[in-house]
């Protein structure tokens, strides 16, 4: 009998919920802590069939659950226990554990449910899942941003390395600027100086035919040193990207007519320059202060490079909308293995000797032609001359 009172006060007192039922589903006895969990009085629960406890589907299979268990004796959560969900009265659910023995009592089958509420547990586990999801995005929002942040460095990085590098090549650039300068302007300027003293005294005896002499000796002094101003200047304002291009309709025909005057008036003795233009087309669209540079700077390493008694073939055609210009010298050409290097800024072939120049000419004709979209071929060998072809279309 005392055995009996102390399992009741164990029951009643016990923390989770425990209900018995019979084989036939229907509650027998139920637990303090099961009717509070539930929100049924004992006399509420007692006597009806345990699915009232149950959320669907469970609540409407509950029976045959039961019935499978007699018929096949096959074990479902019987000494297993499992998670599932029961339904309060207010109709809300709440998850629990549930472990269900089955014991012989007075010739029939009870079967005893034990309840452990797991509505803290699962709180618990959503608000930290929850933790950890936001922590997940916060993360992936760091890890985005750091991304972003290392990209920008990055750039960063490249922006003043690239910056470096052209800051590196411009202190190489204004060296051999420093050394060319110091080489090229010193034998026009000794040429000059030297042809004015003669010219002095020549005035003297007088002897007009030398003081002509020297005289076309000081125009070819200066216009080696305007022409090398001119490389300078246009090297300068590509490098600052202030080349602007002004496209209009222009007749090519009188532009090369009017530089091929300018140029013979520098050509070396016997030296012509034949001008030619193909097409009944005289007008294209063009930016003629850079078509004029481009051609000038062609025609006057023509006439630099080739000898006395020569020809330099100049041509232009305009057909299809597109233009091509040749020009061709008979002169010393460029060694094959410097050819490679021949567009490069104060880059001169190893056979030029004491020929003056820049070395920038070249390098400002590549870029004025990108400048126009313009296409830029050559052939040249040693001693067979050297010939451009230009191609210029009006569709770009």
């Amino acid at each position: 009998m005392e055995a009996a009172k102390l399992l009741k006060a164990i029951i009643d007192n016990a923390i989770d919920g425990i209900i018995t039922i019979d084989n036939r589903g229907n509650v027998e006895t139920i637990n303090p802590a099961a009717s509070s969990l539930f929100g049924y009085s004992p006399e509420e629960v007692i006597g009806s069939n345990v699915s009232l406890l149950m959320p669907e589907p469970d609540r409407s299979n509950h029976d045959g659950y039961i019935h499978n268990y007699q018929t096949t004796g096959k074990k479902k959560i019987i000494g297993i226990g499992r998670e599932v969900r029961g339904r309060r009265k207010d109709g809300t659910t709440f998850p629990f554990r549930l472990a269900v023995s089955e014991v012989f009592y007075h010739d029939k089958s009870i079967f005893t449910g034990f309840i452990h509420d797991l509505s803290k547990e699962k709180e618990a586990e959503d608000k930290l899942l929850k933790h950890a999801l936001e922590l997940e995005q916060k993360i992936s929002e760091r890890t985005k941003d750091l991304i972003k942040t290392v990209s920008e460095l990055e750039k960063a990085k490249a922006e003043v390395s690239n910056s470096l590098e052209k800051e590196k090549e411009l202190g190489q650039m204004k060296s051999r600027f420093v050394s060319m300068a110091s080489h090229e302007f010193r034998t026009p300027l000794s040429s000059v100086q030297l042809s004015a003293s003669l010219i002095e005294k020549y005035i003297e005896k007088p002897d007009f035919l030398n003081v002509r002499k020297h005289t076309s000796r000081i125009k070819s002094s200066v216009q080696l040193l305007t022409n090398i101003l001119n490389d300078f200047l246009s090297l300068e304002k590509l490098e600052a990207g202030v080349v602007a291009v002004q496209m209009e309709r222009i007749n090519l025909v009188s532009l090369a007519e009017e530089v091929t005057e300018e140029m013979q008036m520098i050509c070396k003795k016997n030296q012509h320059i034949v001008y030619e233009h193909t097409g009944v087309e005289a007008e294209f669209l063009m930016d003629a202060h850079l078509w004029k540079s481009i051609v000038i700077n062609l025609i006057s390493n023509a006439v630099k490079y080739s000898g006395e008694d020569t020809f330099i073939e100049f041509s232009t055609k305009i057909e299809d909308g597109n233009c091509t210009v040749n020009i061709k010298d008979n002169g010393i050409g460029i060694p094959y293995e410097d050819q490679v290097s021949l567009f490069e800024p104060f880059f001169r072939a190893h056979n030029t000797g004491n020929i003056p120049g820049t070395g920038l000419g070249l390098n400002i004709v590549k870029r004025y032609v990108e400048l126009l979209d313009g296409k830029l071929e050559y052939r040249s060998s040693i001693n067979q001359g050297t010939a451009f072809l230009l191609t210029f279309s009006s569709d770009k």
